[in-house]
């Protein structure tokens, strides 16, 4: 299971490192041939866009397993620790539950709909349906963090760090 859990962690930060440097690429074109050129390029701008939305589905399922997202837990903070640890696995589940029901199957509904009306990007050209793709992705690899946080709480981790600081020593060494 760890092996699995490093291999997405790993996919999902190549693949978030990825669409930032396209965007910069995307954006810094976009300046240069706005203000150099002064005829600037119709693509960039939707472009940006696409990848800004990718970028923070996908970027919002990597704060969950870096439990990096924002919380006001001054109520958690004060219960006993089985009382925090019953409040994590509640708050696990609900992500789980919205990321399947809202993000995977609503997703997978916008995603079928706009591809079998077949409708296309005004500058880019492509199915629209491509964008909305990062709903259902965002949304499994939401869910399946959300399993991870629930079995290594399980295994014994402190509910504080469900809810506490963000893991950020994968950044230090």
């Amino acid at each position: 299971m760890k092996k699995l859990v490093a291999f997405v962690d790993r996919v999902v930060e190549v693949g978030l490192v990825g669409l930032m440097g396209v965007m910069v690429i995307v954006v810094s074109w976009q300046v240069a041939t706005r203000y150099l050129l002064n005829d600037p390029s119709s693509i960039t701008e939707e472009l940006a866009s696409y990848l800004l939305i990718w970028i923070s589905l996908i970027g919002a399922a990597y704060a969950l397993r870096r439990k990096a997202h924002l919380g006001i837990d001054i109520l958690v903070r004060s219960m006993k620790p089985r009382g925090r640890r019953t409040a994590a696995y509640v708050g696990l589940v609900s992500v789980a539950l919205f990321a399947l029901f809202v993000l995977v199957g609503g997703g997978i509904r916008i995603v079928y709909v706009t591809l079998a009306l077949e409708q296309i990007s005004a500058a880019l050209r492509v199915p629209v349906g491509y964008v909305y793709l990062v709903l259902p992705i965002s949304g499994l690899l939401m869910a399946f963090y959300a399993a991870v946080a629930a079995a290594e709480l399980h295994r014994g981790e402190d509910p504080d760090a469900l809810i506490g600081q963000p893991d950020i020593s994968h950044l230090i060494d």
